[in-house]
């Protein structure tokens, strides 16, 4: 990665011509071996952290003058803390383990509005943290030394400037073990497939037998392409998705009591099916499992002239998912009328259905706060008011 990156970005490329011990942390530069003194005068050596903003796969930007440091605070040779560095406590989640970031410093040339690039940027902050090491003990911040990058385990295809740009590294982490099971990809599912493609975990494994006609296009994400037209919907979003992430796997088929193996590893479902015998079916292979999951459901009619209804989001715990079945929150059978029903969907609801079904997996997974730790949501679209009920 950073032999790349110096290939493709001539500020990176100059700091490791001059000696800097550079490497990689995700989505942030690391610039290691520098030295200074401590609150005594010892020689101490730290690391300096920039976040790395990615114009595309292999040029990059600063994000703004300041820098995070891993080590104690600098002091100058007068044994006070180096003045003008704008110093705040600060944390920063890395991948490199042996690194502690402490401080977040900030500092800029006078009468400028910043660095002009990232080798502008270092010389700066090394001179300014440096000068009294170099000084008292002639240490140098140009090692040469090279560290050997970890190898990165990212799901993704590019960057995940996200998560580095959020500084929410270690929450990203809630999810690396994941192994996801969406099943059925029409309205709500092809959403929920799309917030899942943009989270780290582990795998998505998508199933649906139907074809992608113009109607789905009207109420999924994404542009339709005319050559899509007929093809399978799990073969239309591998190939909408396939150039971002890693372990996707979508499969042109329906769930049944025969996809024990189709499921072997999953460890949270979402049920994204509007027939209650084909939901029944599904729901006995995810219990029989012992697999979590969440099933979806929309309802609309239209009611003097306008359009109202209810989205509802229903989890089904791996040990009480019995009893939750047992209260008849999602519709288990057929209805005998269904050939003359109207299906209505629209795509923000449907949208907003899926935003609501992974809120509530990012909440169970401890990645959003959770007051209520609800089994049950209702959310009425005239009122825009939801119910929540939680088991007592």
């Amino acid at each position: 990665m950073l032999t790349e990156l110096a290939s493709h970005n001539d500020d990176i490329r100059r700091l490791l011509d001059i000696g800097y011990a550079l490497g990689v942390d995700e989505g942030y530069l690391v610039v290691r071996d520098v030295p200074y003194l401590d609150s005594s005068g010892a020689l101490q050596t730290g690391a300096i952290v920039a976040k790395l903003i990615y114009v595309d796969k292999v040029r990059v930007q600063q994000d703004n003058h300041q820098v995070w440091f891993a080590g104690s605070m600098p002091h100058g040779l007068d044994g006070k803390p180096i003045p003008n560095l704008g110093a705040a406590s600060a944390s920063l989640p890395l991948k490199e383990s042996d690194l502690v970031v402490q401080y977040r410093f900030s500092n800029k040339p006078l009468g400028s509005v910043g660095f002009s690039d990232f080798f502008e940027k270092i010389k700066n902050y090394t001179q300014i943290l440096s000068g009294p090491a170099i000084e008292r003990h002639g240490a140098t911040p140009y090692t040469f030394r090279m560290y050997q990058e970890r190898t990165s385990d990212s799901v993704f295809k590019f960057q995940d400037t996200l998560t580095s740009r959020a500084e929410i590294g270690d929450l990203a982490e809630l999810f690396k073990n994941e192994v996801i099971a969406i099943i059925g990809l029409g309205g709500t599912g092809s959403y929920i497939l799309d917030f899942l493609v943009k989270t780290p975990v582990k795998e998505i494994r998508g199933f649906d037998g139907d074809p992608y006609h113009v109607h789905n296009a009207f109420r999924s994400p994404g542009r339709l392409e005319e050559d899509e037209l007929g093809k399978t919907k799990a073969e239309v979003y591998e190939r909408r998705y396939d150039d971002f992430r890693h372990g996707l796997m979508l499969c042109p088929k329906y769930i049944d009591a025969s996809s024990r193996d189709d499921l072997d590893g999953v460890t949270f479902a979402f049920v994204c099916v509007d027939k209650g015998s084909a939901r029944s079916r599904i729901f006995d292979l995810l219990m029989e499992l012992r697999i979590p999951f969440i099933d979806v459901g929309m309802g609309l009619k239209r009611k003097q002239g306008m359009l109202s209804g209810m989205l509802r989001v229903t989890y089904y715990g791996g040990h009480d998912a019995a009893t939750m079945r047992s209260m008849q929150l999602a519709e288990m059978v057929d209805d005998p009328d269904d050939i003359y029903k109207t299906n209505i969907q629209i795509s923000e609801l449907n949208a907003l259905n899926a935003c609501l079904a992974v809120i509530r997996y990012k909440q169970i997974r401890g990645f959003y706060g959770d007051e209520n730790a609800s089994y049950h949501m209702l959310m009425e679209v005239e009122s825009l008011r939801t119910l929540t009920e939680k088991m007592s």
